[in-house]
């Protein structure tokens, strides 16, 4: 909840302007505050930066004040929409069943959807972080199947997002090993829902701090393919520099 109308599309402006050649090797999207989908949207223009939503509901219409629908973002252009984020459950306490039916409305609606994932400080310190982050991702996984049925959605349209809550907005960050090590267990419970070559194309993203100055050293490990920005987000130079880091990784 960031941002004023003129300043999100000035950023947006300035993050299409930086970002022209490498948006060119990978994916970006930016995901502004409902209010300013269209602005935003108009200032990317025809690039190659998506735009996207920080959430969605479950229904196409009806009596859910407040809410938007997978229709409505896409007819504001988004293709992209973030399910599950931490503030989302832990703030307005969203279960895992309420993320796990957004994510199965987003993939049946044709949007990119990423999922968030991750554990408090408490359960990382009782040693839960595994346990959490799996069942997590399992109940998720389990609504989204049961609603595709055995049509599976293209790979490209599933992104994992693990992000501690105790590493957002806190300065935080986890070390590129205990990251990547979170990322690997992940990428297990992946293999074993699905078959391999789909579950290893599957992207695994990490938000928690994501910085210019970590960004580099976190996307080098092996299963940590892109970042989820918060505060580094809403400066240009920053996140231009951040999508460069993800950039020197591609082959």
């Amino acid at each position: 909840m960031n941002t004023s109308l003129a300043s999100a599309v000035e950023l947006a402006e300035d993050v299409v302007a930086q970002c022209a050649e490498v948006s060119l090797e990978i994916d970006i999207a930016v995901m502004p505050p409902f209010v300013y989908l269209q602005a935003v949207g108009r200032a990317l223009g025809h690039h190659n930066i998506a735009l996207g939503a920080q959430d969605l509901w479950t229904a196409a219409s009806g009596a859910y004040t407040g809410e938007i629908s997978a229709q409505m973002i896409g007819d504001l252009g988004g293709s992209v929409v973030i399910v599950g984020h931490s503030e989302r459950r832990t703030l307005l306490h969203e279960s895992n069943e309420l993320a796990g039916s957004k994510l199965a409305t987003a993939i049946a609606n044709g949007l990119t959807a990423v999922f968030c994932i991750g554990e408090t400080w408490a359960q990382r310190e009782e040693g839960q972080t595994e346990a959490v982050v799996s069942g997590q991702l399992r109940a998720g996984l389990q609504t989204m199947d049961a609603a595709v049925g055995e049509t599976l959605p293209p790979a490209a349209r599933l992104v994992i997002a693990y992000e501690p809550v105790w590493a957002i907005g806190t300065g935080r960050t986890a070390t590129p090993a205990n990251a990547q090590q979170v990322h690997a267990s992940i990428r297990r419970e992946l293999r074993s829902r699905y078959h391999p070559p789909f579950a290893d194309s599957i992207r695994i993203i990490y938000g928690g701090s994501v910085t210019a100055a970590n960004a580099s050293e976190l996307f080098a490990q092996p299963d940590i393919d892109g970042g989820l920005i918060g505060g580094a987000s809403l400066k240009s130079a920053d996140f231009a520099a951040i999508c460069k880091a993800a950039g020197t990784r591609v082959p």
